[in-house]
């Protein structure tokens, strides 16, 4: 018998649902909110204001599109934690109203785990080998900053996050900083392309273990530009991709130094990358250099896959569904975990 997953992600800004059957996807729907762009960042009020108007269309969308009705699901995922708190209520309000009507179970999913979980995400015309564990997994986005082994799709443990700020904030803060619009990071990925990312140099932080920290390099790049702007109010704009390729560089050093440090400490011969931050060209670019260097196999997930989605919901809540990982109907939405 056939299991068939309806995935619901609702942490953030974006309302997406997928379906997947056996493994395998057959849809995956985003619906966007672009309201945030003005505000240069996303306004949680608002967020969840747009999930109430969009979760229904979008589930009903991706049910049409896998070709599956309701009454053929076997269990509903949702994105339980982290994140925004009022977003993840909509949608676990709406996994649980769903499932109870139709008598099947809900299946709690933690959103840092499904975007390592995009690295097993597979669409049904597509037969390309899992990935084998253990491999170490640098989990970078807008919230988050962590180096992760994974030993199985369910077992996973922490060997090093940020202590302050993630790297993909630091991405949108230096974008905000020098005018750009948000979301920044892919905007300064693209800028960076055309610039000399040596021009300018900024502060590493010295962090013990494999932790990360943002925070001194957000400061040394404001207040580097604050003294250059005092000299020359067009600094940022006749040096622009060059601040953006410099900046971009100090930020995937910073990534990279510790998942070496990482990779020779456990001797894994695996790595992936995962979250927003990993369809960045030059972080990209340096993970699968390291492979090739070291001799490591490298799993990179489709870019479609590492930004907020349904799909690798779904997939977690697929290998939970074989576990029998179901959650109660009293389980409450966490901001954090």
């Amino acid at each position: 018998m056939s299991i068939t997953i309806l995935g619901i992600e609702s942490s953030c800004d974006d309302t997406s649902a997928a379906v997947i059957c056996d493994g395998k996807i057959l849809s995956n729907v985003i619906a966007g909110q672009a309201v945030h762009q003005k505000y240069g960042g996303v306004i949680p009020e608002l967020a969840s204001r747009a999930h109430q108007s969009n979760i229904v269309p979008v589930v009903d969308v991706a049910l049409k599109d896998a070709g599956v009705s309701k009454n053929e699901l076997s269990g509903i995922a949702f994105t339980q934690a982290p994140g925004l708190l009022g977003s993840l209520l909509v949608g676990t309000s709406f996994a649980k109203g769903l499932a109870l009507s139709l008598g099947i179970p809900i299946i709690a999913v933690n959103h840092l785990q499904a975007h390592i979980l995009a690295l097993f995400a597979r669409e049904k015309d597509d037969n390309t080998p899992l990935p084998e564990t253990p491999f170490l997994c640098l989990l970078v986005s807008g919230g988050h900053t962590q180096i992760m082994r994974v030993d199985s799709p369910l077992k996973m443990e922490v060997l090093g996050k940020t202590i302050d700020d993630a790297a993909g904030e630091a991405f949108d803060k230096c974008a905000k900083i020098m005018g750009l619009p948000y979301p920044g990071g892919p905007v300064i990925d693209k800028l960076a392309q055309d610039g000399n990312p040596d021009a300018f140099k900024f502060a590493k932080p010295k962090i013990p273990d494999l932790n990360y920290s943002y925070s001194g390099f957000k400061t040394s790049f404001l207040y580097f530009l604050r003294d250059r702007m005092h000299e020359n109010p067009d600094f940022i704009k006749e040096n622009l991709n060059d601040l953006a390729a410099s900046a971009q560089k100090i930020i995937v050093e910073i990534l990279m130094d510790k998942f070496v440090k990482a990779i020779e400490q456990t001797g894994i011969k695996r790595i992936g990358i995962a979250g927003g931050v990993a369809a960045n060209s030059a972080l990209k670019k340096a993970v699968t250099g390291l492979g090739e260097q070291k001799k490591l196999q490298v799993y990179i997930p489709k870019p479609k896959f590492t930004t907020d989605n349904a799909a690798m919901v779904a997939q977690t809540g697929y290998y939970k569904f074989l576990e029998n990982d179901f959650s109660p109907m009293d389980i409450e939405p966490k901001a954090r975990v």
